[in-house]
């Protein structure tokens, strides 16, 4: 087992996995496990028996939300806004497909670690969100202890604007500010992933990589790793839906934090105040077992002055 040695890194990314003989998962879950290590991404089947049933409630209820013509096949359905962000405030359904316990309890297979859901999103179409990495909006310490889960409700055509991976990008480098040359803590800014799109292209090109897309079928899930880079491909028929909903999760004893607003080489971190959607809990900084700040944007300089000496800062 992998734990004692690697505490701080997620069990499918410990550099010790292929000793790993991942005896304690059944055959499916070792299958998961061992595509996440080695390609960034699984699939499976949403462990829900109520689960058509669900995404069908869950339809009805948010449609309303969407300026869209969902009744009139020949209309465009790209238009208006294109998301809810955090229904399970007030959607049971949303709820209990972010809160299943089957998947928490994978994922503290996966992991090493306890999860708990803190985002969900729920789509009508598809995003056409440009390729990214979850590492520059989420991210934790000890990092990588984050992932994203992506439920298709309904089968997805090619030309709905399909959900796109690009396969084994999450073992690349972390992009941080630090390595584009950018500072990140305080700034106002509009998008917190631009700055870093020429990086991700270079690295696509230079481990010569493509975007692949995934036409799920209702019902299915995708599981992916902090660092891989996704998006959602061109809708070239904008008379078709892509109902969808991605659960984001963190996992505990991490500090959690927005990387694209934070200077990690001078301990300035944009902290998130978040709470576990399947408890309705407060889940706190952490280190190492210990509560860290309190719960507003942490400036390590101004907590740790020994630390600021020994890196050369001086005090302000």
């Amino acid at each position: 087992m992998n734990y004692p040695v690697f505490p701080g890194v997620p069990r499918i990314e410990s550099p010790l996995f292929s000793q790993d003989g991942l005896a304690d998962l059944t055959a499916a879950e070792q299958v998961i496990a061992r595509d996440l290590n080695a390609h960034g991404f699984a699939v499976f089947d949403f462990p829900d028996p109520d689960v058509e049933v669900r995404i069908e409630r869950i339809k009805a209820n948010l449609g309303p939300h969407f300026d869209i013509p969902f009744g009139d096949p020949a209309a465009d359905k790209t238009r208006g806004e294109r998301r809810v962000q955090d229904a399970w405030e007030f959607d049971d359904d949303v709820r209990a497909i972010a809160s299943n316990p089957q998947v928490l309890s994978l994922l503290r297979k996966l992991y090493g670690r306890a999860a708990f859901p803190f985002q969900t999103l729920n789509f009508p179409v598809g995003t056409q969100q440009a390729v990214h990495s979850d590492s520059v909006h989420f991210s934790s310490l000890p990092e990588r202890f984050m992932c994203g889960i992506w439920l298709a409700m309904e089968d997805v055509a090619a030309g709905a604007g399909p959900l796109f991976y690009v396969r084994g990008s999450h073992s690349w480098p972390i992009v941080t500010n630090a390595m584009i040359g950018r500072r990140g803590f305080g700034q106002d800014l509009n998008s917190a992933q631009d700055p870093f799109a020429e990086a991700w292209s270079a690295l696509t090109r230079a481990h010569g990589a493509s975007e692949e897309p995934f036409l799920a079928r209702k019902g299915q899930a995708l599981i992916w790793s902090a660092n891989l880079l996704h998006g959602g491909s061109p809708q070239t028929d904008p008379t078709l839906t892509r109902w969808s909903q991605v659960t984001h999760y963190f996992f505990d004893d991490c500090i959690y934090y927005t990387p694209a607003f934070s200077d990690e080489a001078i301990g300035q971190l944009q902290t998130r105040e978040l709470v576990a959607v399947h408890d309705g809990k407060a889940r706190p900084n952490m280190y190492l077992g210990e509560v860290i700040g309190d719960g507003s944007s942490i400036d390590v300089r101004k907590k740790r002055p020994r630390l600021r000496s020994l890196l050369g800062f001086r005090p302000a």
